[in-house]
């Protein structure tokens, strides 16, 4: 793959995402920035969430210590005191969902098409500014 802003015949991740006219392109790279916004409104929910269940944990009674998870003594670990299970579980599957959605962009930025880029990143810069406003313009990790 080499770098082009070629977008005679580009086709984007799937055989069936295939651009072959101007109208086309258009609605795919406002597609595209509108997937990555999307990423940030999923990182943004994912980070509210996390701080309703502290919220919700520091608010419960003193003693009030709901439930006991039993991990796999090959894990190393006693029964350790969860934060809940249905709340970790729902935790977990957004970290999960937020990996794959990762990996799907870096997919689209691989297509190595300077229009396609350009609208990951501009889509980032979208979604930042309508669900970034409570966090930090680092990011933790490279790719998501």
């Amino acid at each position: 793959m080499l770098f082009t802003w070629n977008t005679t015949n580009l086709c984007i991740v799937f055989r069936w995402w295939h651009i072959k006219t101007d109208a086309g392109l258009i609605f795919s790279l406002l597609g595209v920035v509108a997937l990555t916004a999307g990423y940030e409104a999923l990182r943004s929910y994912s980070r509210q969430y996390e701080a309703w269940v502290a919220k919700r944990q520091e608010e419960a009674p003193i003693g009030a210590v709901t439930e006991i998870t039993p991990y796999p003594r090959w894990l190393g670990r006693n029964q350790v005191p969860s934060k809940t299970a249905p709340a970790h579980i729902i935790k977990a599957l957004l970290y999960a969902v937020q990996s794959f959605y990762a990996f799907m962009l870096m997919l689209l930025f691989m297509t190595y098409n300077g229009w396609v880029m350009l609208s990951v990143a501009v889509g980032a810069f979208v979604g930042y500014l309508l669900f970034g406003s409570n966090t930090s313009a680092t990011k933790e990790s490279a790719c998501h």
